[in-house]
């Protein structure tokens, strides 16, 4: 397991506090209310190793197939429908929405090989992630691959929680499949439109993994 770059301002500052908050708590209450001076120190440590935690790769054999859409990022599938396309698209696409908690590997990977046709941020609001809006009123980065003429778009989209949404692509770039999209700070959400003949794998409920699990087949 290693630490992604965008985690590591946030834990040297969390390492900072850490250390300050307990060498205080040390110094003032470790002999006047012991117990107290060691809650603090195992509820700053937790705190401190949950933020780490939220800031892992870990290792795994990621999924390198050619008519495979992979999963974008880690989570539980909580849509699966068709929907009428607001953005880039004028069509109908199937939706497939993956929800991202706080515990989740925040890492977004690209879902195929090809070439960005799109990449846009859009500012907005912060709706809980499971909000039906939430596609189209929060924060949101928008990217369409392109390959083999066909297109899909993923969308990863801030939470109640999620302040930053990163994301390394630029159009036209040439990019490979399970090779990092972009990060999301905290509980989001990340959703693909996909063809409409494409071959959905997955069910409501499933808990897919970021570069590993294929979403659907085109």
């Amino acid at each position: 397991m290693t630490i992604h770059k965008e985690g590591y301002t946030s834990i040297a500052i969390a390492t900072i506090l850490f250390g300050i908050i307990n060498v205080l708590s040390f110094y003032f209450l470790s002999s006047s209310i012991p117990v107290l001076s060691l809650l603090i120190f195992i509820g700053t440590l937790g705190l401190l190793l949950f933020l780490i935690s939220f800031f892992r790769i870990p290792k795994r054999q990621l999924t390198i197939q050619e008519n495979a859409i992979v999963a974008p990022a880690d989570g539980k599938v909580v849509v699966i429908e068709e929907v009428q396309a607001d953005e880039y698209f004028t069509d109908r696409r199937m939706q497939v929405s993956i929800f991202m908690s706080p515990l989740n590997v925040h890492v977004n990977r690209n879902p195929v090989s090809g070439e960005v046709a799109y990449s846009q941020y859009h500012k907005g609001k912060y709706l809980v992630a499971w909000h039906p809006k939430s596609s189209t009123e929060n924060e949101r980065h928008s990217v369409v691959y392109r390959k083999d003429g066909k297109e899909i778009l993923v969308k990863q989209i801030a939470g109640a929680l999620a302040k930053r949404i990163c994301n390394y692509l630029k159009p036209g770039q040439q990019v490979n499949q399970t090779d990092e999209m972009g990060f999301i700070k905290l509980g989001s959400r990340v959703d693909l439109l996909l063809p409409l003949d494409a071959k959905i794998l997955v069910n409501i409920g499933d808990k897919p993994k970021g570069g590993v699990t294929v979403i659907a087949t085109w």
